[in-house]
């Protein structure tokens, strides 16, 4: 008589899952390397009890997003293209213009990459809480630093 292993394979509930709010202050902080600890705390991998099809992510305030930094001269050469698919409908924005005019759309950008592209991705992203200055509102929230190399 052999004796077989039994093991259980444990899957979150959305009902059980708790919640944190970090804050993240992003001068001096380098894009990519910031993106994805905070795309990682989003959606949940930093946990214990990751279930990949369950939002089991924390809330990420960040701030300071005018003062993020690019490695290289991603500066100067770096653009975001999109194609309204009507004729001559070729849009492109350089990064140099968009840490002027729209500094949180950059950090969005490059955290929605790195998100899963479907129902739970859109999920998470809502999740993400970008401010170009020191100040946000969600000061009662009472959010831990989350420290990023």
């Amino acid at each position: 008589m052999s004796k077989t292993l039994s093991f259980k394979t444990y899957s979150a509930k959305p009902a059980e899952v708790e919640r944190k709010w970090y804050v993240v202050d992003a001068e001096g902080q380098v894009l990519g390397r910031m993106a994805t600890e905070i795309a990682r705390v989003l959606r949940g991998k930093h946990k214990p009890q990751f279930t990949p099809h369950i939002d089991t992510g924390d809330f990420i305030v960040v701030t300071n997003a005018a003062k993020v930094g690019l490695s290289g001269k991603k500066v100067e050469y770096k653009s975001y293209f999109h194609h309204s698919h009507y004729p001559g409908g070729v849009k492109i924005d350089h990064i140099k213009d968009l840490l002027k005019k729209k500094p949180e759309k950059v950090i969005e950008h490059a955290v929605w990459g790195m998100l899963p592209h479907n129902n739970l991705g859109r999920q998470l992203f809502k999740k993400l809480k970008v401010y170009a200055g020191t100040d946000h509102p969600h000061a009662a929230q009472c959010p831990a630093e989350l420290k990023v190399n």
